[in-house]
C-alpha cells in the first residue's frame, strides 16, 4: 500500500510559479509511474503530466488551456518524491492537484490507470 501527500499549494498571483511535491511512503516508489491531475470545482478529473518510474520518459498534457510549455514533472527515486513544477500560472490552472502512482510500467494519462491517490493540494491563481 502506497501513500501520497501532496504540499506547495497555495495562493498565488498569475504569472507566479509553484512547484508542487508529492511525497510517497508505504512501496516502492522507485517501481511506479506517477501522474500528476487536476480538478476544478464542479469538473472531473484532469490530466496534467506524467512520468515513468525512472524518469525517463515524461508526458505533460493538453488540457483545455494548455500546460505544455509551463509545467515540468520530475522525480527523485532517492528522496521517494514527484514534483510538478508550475510555471506562468494562469487563472484557469485553480484546481485541487492530485498525485497518483500506479502499477506497472508504462506511465498514464487516464485517472482509472492509477491505483493510489493522495488527498490533493489547492492552487489557486488569483488574476
Amino acid at each position: 500500500q502506497v501513500q501520497l501527500v501532496e504540499s506547495g499549494g497555495g495562493l498565488v498571483q498569475a504569472g507566479d510559479s509553484l512547484r508542487l511535491s508529492c511525497a510517497a511512503s508505504g512501496g516502492t516508489f522507485s517501481s511506479y509511474p506517477m501522474g500528476w491531475f487536476r480538478q476544478a470545482p464542479g469538473k472531473e478529473h484532469e490530466f496534467v503530466a506524467t512520468t515513468t518510474w525512472n524518469g525517463g520518459s515524461t508526458y505533460v498534457g493538453d488540457c483545455a488551456d494548455s500546460v505544455k510549455g509551463r509545467f515540468t514533472i520530475y522525480r527523485d527515486n532517492a528522496k521517494n518524491s514527484v514534483y510538478l513544477q508550475m510555471n506562468s500560472l494562469k487563472p484557469e490552472d485553480t484546481a485541487v492537484y492530485y498525485c497518483a502512482a500506479k502499477r506497472g510500467l508504462r506511465a498514464g494519462v487516464l485517472p482509472s490507470e492509477y491505483d493510489y491517490w493522495g488527498q490533493g493540494t489547492q492552487v489557486t491563481v488569483s488574476s
